[in-house]
């Protein structure tokens, strides 16, 4: 005869409770900037570019497995870049993307979405103007 307990059912969907939401990948953070630091994270944050920078964008992921970061760089409403990148890590990584227009950007205000396998995972604006 079998003999249930509350506390083992509890126990199970605890345990799968972290041991499967682990193996997913989360994006934990999105950063934007001029330059990475050499952990290909963003050195210094901001969302003023000017026409001849390069822009950095720094996608902060946990967890462990294998998926796609993607970003859609759009100004104007038109998409100018559409990069993708396949992940595989087991614990938090970085993965990065760099928007650079040798011939400078037109002025105006910039999208950056970020995609985890497809879905939006957020969203980064930033505008670029001429120093003063």
């Amino acid at each position: 005869m079998f003999k249930f307990t509350a506390g083992l059912p509890a126990a199970i969907l605890l345990a799968c409770l972290i041991g499967c939401g682990s193996g997913h990948l989360r994006v934990t953070a999105i950063q934007l900037g001029r330059s990475l630091n050499p952990d290909k994270t963003v050195a210094s944050f901001t969302t003023r570019f000017a026409p001849d920078d390069s822009v950095y964008l720094s996608v902060l992921t946990s967890g462990s497995g294998s998926a796609t970061v993607g970003v859609r760089w759009t100004f104007l409403g038109r998409v100018i870049d559409e990069p993708k990148k396949p992940v595989s890590q087991t614990t938090a990584a970085v993965t990065e993307f760099r928007l650079l227009s040798p011939t400078g950007f037109p002025e105006g205000d910039y999208t950056a979405e970020v995609f985890l396998d497809g879905q939006s995972a957020g969203t980064r604006t930033f505008r670029v103007e001429k120093p003063r």
